[in-house]
């Protein structure tokens, strides 16, 4: 079997400070962890102390602009600067809270690789499109919006996180039999274009994963990892997660 990149990223969205950074940088050695690649996606202003505490750390999302007139944007050249190395690409909060579109989201996917980040794709469905049965549609027409445009090489240098929107910051979790049955669609879907970038892209799993669950998850096959939430604010939880990732390389 070909191995794949082990990742646990935290996403803090709107949350944390300088004194919880502090609390992580004595918490969490990642030396601790071998073979999973950690990282923290802090709100901007939290950047340039999460990476000097010596952490993989990426934005939460950047704009597909340049420079310019864009009051509040982030760039993604200077977010690179700071010495980022990933940034997070379509997260649901972004598609539904601020619009942003299929047609938007592949222009900040190239923005991203443009500049030297590493984007991580987020898919996923919601509850009532799992209801109606379009779980594989809706992931399908998120994936082939990137695909279609910039081809499927440009996966090479991403990551895809399946993050069904019923499952984020609801204390619902998609069970392990049917998180690994969404990641195998997404790598079958892309392994029909190019099975080797199939063979070797990360794919991760978020949706209220926890220090509880994350074993179960991070053991199925093609679930490569995970992109975790509330418990990613909580450093001895965050160990345990990621503790939980070496168990399965």
């Amino acid at each position: 079997m070909t191995q794949r990149k082990r990742i646990v990223a935290g996403n803090w969205k709107m949350n944390g400070s300088l004194e919880l950074i502090n609390q992580f940088a004595e918490t969490i050695k990642t030396d601790l962890y071998p073979n999973v690649e950690v990282i923290f996606f802090p709100p901007s202003p939290l950047l340039s102390a999460m990476a000097g505490k010596g952490f993989n750390t990426g934005a939460q999302t950047v704009s597909e602009h340049d420079a310019g007139a864009f009051t509040g944007e982030v760039e993604a050249k200077l977010v690179r600067e700071l010495g980022c190395k990933y940034t997070l690409i379509g997260h649901s909060e972004r598609r539904t809270l601020f619009a942003e579109s299929d047609a938007v989201l592949v222009k900040k996917f190239a923005k991203a690789q443009q500049v030297g980040l590493t984007p991580i794709l987020c898919v996923g469905e919601t509850e009532s499109q799992r209801d109606a049965d379009a779980t594989e549609q809706t992931i399908a027409t998120q994936l082939n919006a990137i695909i279609d445009k910039l081809g499927v090489a440009c996966l090479q240098n991403s990551v895809i996180a399946y993050e069904p929107v019923w499952a984020i910051g609801t204390g619902k979790t998609a069970t392990p039999e049917q998180a690994q049955s969404v990641h195998k669609f997404i790598r079958d879907l892309i392994a029909s274009k190019d099975a080797q970038i199939a063979a070797t892209l990360p794919i991760l799993y978020g949706g209220s994963v926890n220090d509880s669950n994350s074993e179960l998850l991070f053991a199925q096959p093609d679930i490569d990892g995970g992109l975790i939430g509330g418990a990613s604010l909580k450093p001895d939880a965050f160990s345990t997660i990621c503790a939980s990732a070496v168990g399965n390389v």
